[in-house]
């Protein structure tokens, strides 16, 4: 047996010592950047052929997208555990623990398994070289198989073709948007990047593609057709009146499709995953599925508590109020921005810092010019020194100070800030995920 196993002495080291291996063992992304990605998927099908192939063994909805694929995937498995089915649920990246990632109708993966699964896998000594996230996916498949779950959301980790998650065969795909992000790997322009994401439309599945641009839709439209894929358009199919709570098809105008929608996330942004997540369903119980209006309902309301999402628009406190976000990219900034000017407060604080693959001055732009800024760096390789993310912000008249920890910042911030007040915590994941 691997020397690293022979190190184990109690239950909870053992967990500890196996998340140590997947960390620091394993090339990451989080943590080296585009080093950490393969360009094929023949290590992912080798490490699913050493358990098995349990890819083949539970069926699954594959959700892709450069925003709102992990809010998308939550909803889908709350409303289909809602519905009485026993739903398995692989996203990424984790916030707090890395159990995060799998789930089974919102319960974490236990730790017994990680360790069971890490360890099995070193025992095969099968000298593969895989990165954390192809092991990480299969120990997800593994455990869906092995809890026999009827159905499992899967987020792509990033872009499509190549992504890990990409050997499963779906009962449908699902891509909610196109915007530029990760440019340097998947492409500079729309069309480019949809192209990638669009490598996981499978034969004859349907496909739902949450938002029509003039730039992508020709792409899916082709890409559906080489496949002989049915393709929805959710923003074509279905539509709000001017509130949240009423959904219509757009193809019979005075059809109430569902109505009295009290939705468990909050973000202006997720009136677009809503229509996402409907179109979906509809494909969903054409298929079979015995899914009701209650069932949708309830589990709209109930995503937090049923799946442990967090991060999306999440108030944090009340008295100053504060709120963070895991917006990254433009598209999910923008949305951010638009909406922290339509609250009322006295003055806007933002603690904010980010990864050094985005667009630092088209993201940089698009922030409030009144805030006070308190610039910081997650504890990742890949994040921006606060530092330097200061002076970046300069340019564009940004104004506020450089701290060395989130902590540090978000503690200046809630000093700074009176009770009425706003406090906003975003510009990477890996920021929030320090203060939720």
């Amino acid at each position: 047996m691997n020397s690293f196993f022979q190190l184990i002495i109690t239950k909870r080291m053992d967990y500890s010592a196996t998340l140590d291996y997947l960390y620091k063992q394993l090339p990451m992304y989080q943590r080296i950047g585009a080093a950490a990605l393969k360009p094929n998927l023949d290590n992912t099908y080798a490490i699913d052929q050493l358990f098995g192939n349990p890819s083949k063994k539970f069926k699954s909805i594959h959700v892709a997208g450069t925003n709102g694929k992990g809010s998308v995937s939550h909803s889908l498995a709350s409303v289909l555990q809602s519905a009485g089915y026993k739903v398995g649920l692989y996203t990424s990246p984790h916030l707090k623990d890395f159990r995060e990632r799998i789930r089974v109708n919102g319960a974490m993966i236990t730790e017994n398994f990680v360790v069971g699964f890490v360890q099995k896998y070193i025992e095969c000594e099968a000298k593969l070289s895989p990165s954390f996230f192809e092991l990480t996916v299969i120990m997800a498949f593994d455990y869906f198989a092995q809890q026999e779950v009827d159905i499992a959301l899967v987020e792509v980790g990033l872009g499509g073709r190549l992504d890990s998650t990409n050997i499963i065969s779906p009962e449908l795909c699902v891509i909610t948007n196109i915007s530029l992000d990760h440019t340097n790997l998947l492409g500079n322009t729309l069309s480019e990047i949809a192209d990638e994401k669009a490598g996981i439309i499978k034969n004859n599945i349907p496909l739902v593609v949450g938002e029509t641009s003039a730039e992508t839709e020709n792409v899916f439209i082709s890409k559906a057709a080489q496949h002989l894929s049915p393709i929805v358009f959710a923003d074509q199919d279905f539509y709000f009146t001017n509130t949240e709570n009423v959904v219509f098809r757009r193809s019979n105008q005075s059809e109430v499709y569902l109505q009295n929608i009290d939705f468990g996330l909050k973000g202006n942004y997720q009136k677009k995953n809503l229509r996402t997540i409907i179109a979906s369903i509809d494909l969903l119980r054409k298929a079979g599925w015995k899914i009701t209006d209650i069932a949708i309902l309830d589990g709209l309301k109930k995503i937090i508590h049923q799946t442990g999402l967090l991060g999306r628009w999440q108030q944090l406190n009340e008295v100053p109020k504060v709120i963070c976000d895991t917006g990254h990219n433009e598209a999910g900034v923008s949305e951010i921005a638009q909406q922290l000017s339509e609250l009322d407060y006295d003055q806007l604080h933002i603690v904010w810092g980010m990864a050094n693959d985005k667009s630092i001055d088209s993201i940089l732009k698009l922030l409030p010019l009144e805030a006070a800024y308190y610039f910081t760096k997650a504890d990742i390789n890949r994040a921006i020194p606060s530092e330097e993310l200061q002076h970046i912000a300069k340019k564009f008249n940004l104004k506020g100070k450089a701290f060395p920890t989130v902590k540090s910042a978000y503690e200046a911030a809630m000093k700074a800030a009176s009770k009425s007040d706003l406090v906003f915590i975003g510009g990477s994941t890996f920021v929030v995920a320090e203060v939720v």
